[in-house]
């Protein structure tokens, strides 16, 4: 079986990213509760009972609201840095022993032929990171929740056939909307979460001649807009002279519909 992912949902209602390669399914992130999760993974043709586990990213609520329900119910094994661990244990309920493990950030995971890389990120959690998935080749990569793209995350991401990245704000959106000044000076902080504009120049850095597809994630529902962030990065893209509708193609994510189960 190729590399094949689905995002659940994304963005900052609630956040779940599905992945596949030969017989190993993985879940990232478990953000909305245990139903509406059986929904989703209902609407992908795919039983969470077959899963081979939950990696989380880090403890904000729109990334573990459901983990404990989901991997009690399924019997699923949690796997998180130690860090996350302390900050989100005492909001997932009892977890037994045996479904816990250590994730560390900076390391490779095999789970089968499916190696994961986890990378450490800018935002403000314990310890955040995410993800690059490696199988045959292929290099699907996930980045969302982030201040800002260091050149050490992008040489990490360099190169991948296919990019979840966010593209959470519009700048202007968001200097103009209704959230207090210092909920806005978190966003926009080095801790906060990459605007339109900041996603475009820093995929700008790393598309390779390999990249086919890149979906924009984790858009706020108050401070943005899908046609706004797509129009935006591809502008971008097209002024960094990136082939975008060439050699790659944007998509949308959605909090509450899946995208199509896709092969890398």
């Amino acid at each position: 079986m190729s590399l094949r992912f689905s995002v659940l949902a994304s963005g900052s209602t609630g956040n779940a990213i599905y992945v596949e390669a030969d017989d190993k399914k993985l879940l990232v992130d478990v953000g909305l509760s245990g139903k509406k999760m059986d929904e989703l993974f209902t609407e992908i043709g795919r039983n969470p009972k077959e899963l081979d586990g939950i990696l989380v990213s880090h403890e904000h609520s729109d990334h573990i609201k459901g983990v404990g329900v989901f991997a009690r119910k399924h019997k699923l094994p949690i796997f998180a840095n130690e860090k996350t661990w302390l900050a989100m244990e005492n909001n997932l309920g009892t977890i037994p022993t045996d479904q816990k493990f250590i994730f560390a950030t900076e390391e490779v995971k095999s789970f089968g032929g499916l190696d994961v890389e986890s990378f450490g990120v800018s935002h403000d959690a314990a310890e955040p990171m995410f993800y690059c998935f490696h199988h045959a080749g292929k290099k699907l990569v996930l980045a969302t929740d982030m201040g800002y793209v260091s050149e050490r995350i992008k040489g990490t991401i360099k190169g991948a056939d296919m990019y979840i990245f966010e593209s959470n704000h519009d700048l202007n959106m968001l200097r103009m909307g209704r959230y207090p000044w210092n909920v806005k000076r978190r966003i926009l902080s080095d801790v906060g979460h990459v605007s339109n504009e900041d996603a475009a120049l820093a995929l700008s850095d790393v598309i390779s001649d390999n990249t086919s597809r890149i979906y924009l994630a984790h858009l706020s529902l108050d401070n943005n807009m899908k046609d706004l962030a797509r129009l935006t990065v591809e502008q971008v893209l097209k002024e960094q002279d990136m082939p975008v509708g060439e050699q790659f193609e944007l998509f949308d994510t959605d909090p509450l519909k899946p995208t199509p189960l896709t092969s890398v």
